[in-house]
């Protein structure tokens, strides 16, 4: 336990380390010196409440006997001028306040859009590898409770725990000052009291809501879990063999709800009786110098005045302290995700790619995303500048790897990977990949419009450019026929489209962008027959002049390359053109008269 509570204490301290940048950056001080004028605003304002009360004392004792001798004099210029200074003092604490949140305002949000923006290019900067292996709500979760986190820590650290530290400070210094050290004595205790038994409480209750919440997402899991097989449930009526599943995993959540319940109850009470027992002892002593005469009316009602004034924020201590651990605890999770190494990564002062020809040669490569499970073995391909080189074989052979390969989305093994000569690991990833155009078997698009989608190939492009490639790629006829046409919204994903709508969506996009290199990974594989046709002329069309990788299933589309190469586990068994390979009446020419067969059985169906 004691080594989780250095873990933790570690943890925290490592996360506040890393916002302080953020909130006092070198490069701006304009925002240090908003921080500076915030922290004056806040002293300012702690000490105009801590000396408030002087003034409620100096009216209680201005209206004293003895103190009146001329009531009307006394009572304007003596009672009256104290009571309009009290208020005036109480107005500056609340505006000093205001002024500090107002000044401070720009410090938080923009270290809370560093933060995020941060946070958002690292996730970019990741490997596929990483997001392979992620869930893409795991990730949006983290940034959207790290930035949360980030701006609780600032509100209540700051705004809250620092100026509540400074304020009974001050008023544990007035108290030793003005009285004796046994009203400090009284405070000291009973902070000491307050805060160990606030914190160890909080503690044990936030034990109870982690096991709680737990139980809760059981619940729910069970439940959604149940209502998505709502079939299967009904096949084998087994209704209430659910309906019990769920009820255990409730019963368990309402055993820990109302433990929630019972440990508020005694927070409260506990935290109630000790501010209780400092109030009255403080009262007392106070009452007893009243009563000697040591002391006036005035300062028994200031002394009240000021342990009404410590003890309120404290109510809220044990909320504050659980939420700033919570806070730090996500914080850490987004620092964490920070601090993960991008696997692909620039080469110090690396240049771009000057694509001349687009020539690309995979020399000797070797690949394996696991170190057990080999894909690539010695890969040896070159596509020529301008030529079509179309890659075929069973699921598992390595074709898909080839075109990640190709993007930099991994790096090879061993071997080389080169464009025009130059090594893909020498060069920028972003001019690597503003030389190259996918068309992937699943495209995926953006919640947004189709004209979005399509632009986002080249967004500088024209409306009439926009249009054309649309043409080129079939889309325009459908899209035009949609009531908000181009401007029409996709859906998340671009689910409101078919699977072929969405096929020639991306089509447009990558003509539109018009790279010199092409990558075609089972680009039509959505696509009917009869629209097939016509979107392979496009793409050959597109092709022309340009360096093609065709990634095929169907053989029927790649019968034009100028290469064909068959893959099986990871090695090339198998090239030649269209009639070279089935002469050979090797490997590919049975795939080949496999799907012919194929064929001929659809057309007689």
């Amino acid at each position: 336990m004691t080594e989780q509570k250095n873990f933790e204490r570690k943890s925290a301290m490592r996360t506040i380390k890393r916002v302080i940048p953020y909130l006092w950056p070198d490069n701006r001080p304009e925002i240090k010196l908003r921080v500076v004028l915030a922290m004056v605003a806040l002293v300012v304002a702690r000490v105009t409440s801590v000396f408030t009360p002087f003034f409620f004392k100096g009216a209680i004792d201005s209206m004293s006997p003895e103190r009146l001798s001329d009531p009307v004099v006394m009572l304007v210029t003596g009672t009256v001028g104290l009571v309009l200074a009290y208020g005036t003092f109480r107005l500056f604490s609340v505006g000093f306040n205001q002024l500090r949140d107002a000044i401070f305002a720009k410090v938080g949000q923009r270290a809370l859009r560093a933060l995020a923006l941060e946070t958002f290019q690292h996730i970019h900067a990741l490997s596929l590898r990483y997001h392979i292996t992620r869930k893409t709500g795991g990730l949006s979760r983290i940034i959207e409770r790290g930035v949360k986190g980030v701006e609780f820590l600032l509100r209540f650290m700051l705004f809250s725990i620092v100026p509540l530290i400074l304020e009974l400070a001050m008023v544990g210094l007035i108290f030793f000052l003005l009285f004796d050290a046994r009203y400090l004595a009284v405070i000291v205790v009973t902070i000491s009291l307050y805060v160990w038994f606030t914190f160890r409480v909080t503690e044990w209750r936030v034990q109870i809501r982690k096991e709680m919440n737990k139980q809760d997402t059981d619940a729910n899991q069970k439940a959604i879990d149940s209502l998505l097989n709502y079939e299967t449930v009904k096949y084998f009526g087994a209704e209430s063999r659910e309906a019990g599943r769920y009820d255990d995993s409730m019963r368990e959540y309402e055993k820990l709800a109302i433990q929630t319940n019972y440990t508020l109850g005694f927070l409260n009470f506990g935290q109630s009786v000790l501010i209780t027992g400092g109030l009255v002892s403080v009262m007392i002593l106070a009452a007893l110098g009243v009563q000697d005469g040591t002391l006036t009316v005035g300062d028994f009602v200031m002394v009240n005045a000021y342990m009404i004034q410590i003890t309120m924020p404290l109510n809220f201590l044990g909320t504050v302290y659980r939420e700033i651990r919570q806070a730090l605890v996500d914080m850490g999770e987004m620092f964490d995700l920070l601090g993960q190494p991008a696997e692909i990564k620039d080469k110090p002062n690396a240049p771009a790619l000057k694509c001349t020809g687009g020539e690309i040669v995979f020399k000797n490569v070797d690949f394996s995303y696991e170190s057990e499970r080999s894909i690539l073995h010695g890969l040896n391909l070159t596509v020529g500048a301008g030529k079509t080189v179309a890659v075929v074989g069973p699921s598992g052979s390595g074709k898909s790897t080839i075109g990640r390969l190709l993007f930099r989305f991994y790096d090879v093994n061993s071997g080389s990977l080169t464009i025009d000569g130059q090594d893909v690991r020498d060069i920028t990833q972003v001019s690597l990949r503003e030389q190259i155009g996918v068309i992937p078997q699943d495209t995926v698009l953006f919640n947004d419009t189709i004209g979005y989608n399509i632009a986002y190939g080249r967004p500088d492009a024209s409306y009439e450019e926009m249009i054309e490639a649309a043409k080129a790629a079939q889309i325009h006829d459908f899209i035009i026929s949609l009531p908000d046409g181009y401007d029409a919204i996709v859906g998340e994903r671009g689910l409101k489209l078919s699977g072929g709508e969405k096929q020639r969506v991306g089509i447009a996009r990558t003509l539109l962008k018009n790279p010199p290199i092409l990558l075609l990974d089972e680009a039509t594989s959505a696509l009917d027959s009869e629209t097939e046709q016509g979107i392979l002329e496009s793409l050959k069309s597109m092709g022309e002049g340009r360096s093609v990788i065709t990634i095929a299933h169907r053989l029927s589309t790649i019968v034009h390359a100028d290469l064909i190469i068959v893959l099986e586990k990871g090695r090339v068994t198998e090239e030649g053109t269209h009639e070279e390979l089935l002469a050979k009446q090797g490997r590919y020419a049975s795939m080949w008269a496999r799907q012919a067969s194929d064929s001929e059985l659809e057309k007689t169906a």
